[in-house]
């Protein structure tokens, strides 16, 4: 066996391989998030108090009790947490990074997780059912006739010859239509966002994505409703 054929044969496993383990590997953990500490005003206030004496009335700020609580969400997102569900086999990555930095710098405090939409439960064990096909076609390819008495099998199947005779195209054909498969069968075309548990946008019914501007609207308004519950 060249170095051509070695090459056919070694790079179609190793990818192969490659997409086993990434398959089945979880995700990372995510780092904790430490609280940043709160400043001490012990000295801000003892330097302070002399110029408190100095002051006769009290000046007429606005009361923060009084004002309405949706006119100040625009640019305040502490407490909300949106999730953008999306399909990390349609390239949909570059669009939910644009749109949590939008949101980020929109409403300072808020949370955005970016997370995978996953597909029907049949499409995922379909999916996951399909390497491990490759991985024993392959294995039957380059094993030969001596692996079907040891299965049961006296006679090969006329299958088997067919892919025997060109074995390196069998091998690059059955990983390039398996993973062709498993990535049609993963993809969902979802772009789901979700404001404080409820959906403000849905691409799988819009058929569409969202506009920032449009977005941004409907994450607000979100926030506002939320808000208003919560100080009822």
């Amino acid at each position: 066996m060249d170095r051509t054929q070695l090459l056919l044969v070694g790079l179609p496993i190793f990818l192969l391989c490659t997409d086993i383990v990434n398959l089945f590997t979880p995700a990372p953990p995510k780092p904790p998030s430490h609280p940043q500490p709160q400043p001490h005003h012990d000295q801000f206030q003892s330097k302070s108090q002399p110029q408190q004496h100095l002051l006769q009335e009290p000046l007429p700020f606005p009361n923060p009790i009084h004002q309405n609580p949706i006119s100040n969400i625009g640019g305040n997102g502490v407490g909300a947490t949106v999730i953008i569900n999306f399909c990390t086999s349609c390239s949909y990555r570059g669009n939910a990074v644009t749109m949590k930095n939008m949101l980020e710098n929109a409403f300072p405090g808020v949370n955005v997780v970016l997370a995978n939409h996953p597909p029907a439960f049949p499409k995922r064990i379909v999916s996951k059912v399909i390497p491990v096909v490759q991985v024993g076609i392959v294995g039957v390819i380059m094993a030969g006739e001596q692996i079907f008495p040891r299965l049961g099998i006296m006679t090969p199947p006329a299958w088997y010859y067919s892919l025997r005779a060109n074995r390196f195209g069998s091998i690059a054909s059955v990983w390039l239509f398996g993973n062709f498969f498993q990535s049609a069968l993963q993809s969902t075309g979802a772009f789901e966002v979700f404001c404080n548990g409820e959906l403000v946008f849905s691409k799988l019914k819009e058929q569409r994505f969202p506009g920032e501007i449009e977005l941004r609207g409907l994450v607000e308004k979100r926030i506002g409703i939320s808000r208003t519950v919560s100080g009822l």
